[in-house]
């Protein structure tokens, strides 16, 4: 069956963590410095209000993981740690995609158009859209369902906010 669980070594789910850990510092590094340029271009920032509530969420999130593999027996499921291979891939495309302009934040330059190629050609928000998979996927994986359920809930709301704030900022850019 396709969603068994395996008794893992102990070290894998840290590694998946580890992982983990270090593509978030890796996303953080390239969104201060994308951010720094985007403001020094004559970019603003929207919504600055609600993010410390971003990044309480995405901390806690991985707080949350880090004490579930450091108290329960390693289980983990092959078919969610595939989905989160393919989502790291899918994220790199996303901030591939944007280049220069990606970042954690809501940075809008006045009549700079928009980003149309890569996964932004189909869809209007595909960086909320794996990154919602992750917060997900990545607990499924660790057969730590009620973290995704919670985190995902939380994130939900959150994205309500966030992409309401967003959309606003953006439809005055061409």
């Amino acid at each position: 069956m396709m969603l068994e669980y395996f008794a893992a070594p102990s070290w894998l789910p840290s590694l998946v963590l580890a992982v983990l850990i270090t593509q978030r510092a890796m996303d953080l590094m390239i969104s201060k410095r994308n951010t720094k340029r985007l403001i020094e271009s004559g970019g603003h920032e929207v919504g600055a209000a609600h993010y410390p509530f971003v990044m309480a969420l995405h901390a806690s999130w991985i707080v949350a993981l880090v004490i579930w593999v450091l108290s329960v027996p390693p289980y983990m499921n092959m078919t969610f740690v595939l989905i989160y291979a393919a989502l790291l891939g899918l994220r790199t495309w996303v901030i591939s995609s944007l280049g220069p302009f990606w970042t954690t934040r809501i940075i809008t330059i006045p009549n700079i158009p928009l980003v149309r190629r890569g996964p932004y050609k189909f869809l209007k928000h595909p960086n909320y859209i794996v990154v919602s998979m992750e917060i997900a996927v990545v607990p499924l994986m660790l057969d730590a369902w009620e973290l995704a359920l919670i985190f995902s809930l939380l994130n939900a709301v959150m994205l309500r906010v966030r992409i309401r704030i967003e959309n606003k900022a953006l439809a005055a850019r061409p």
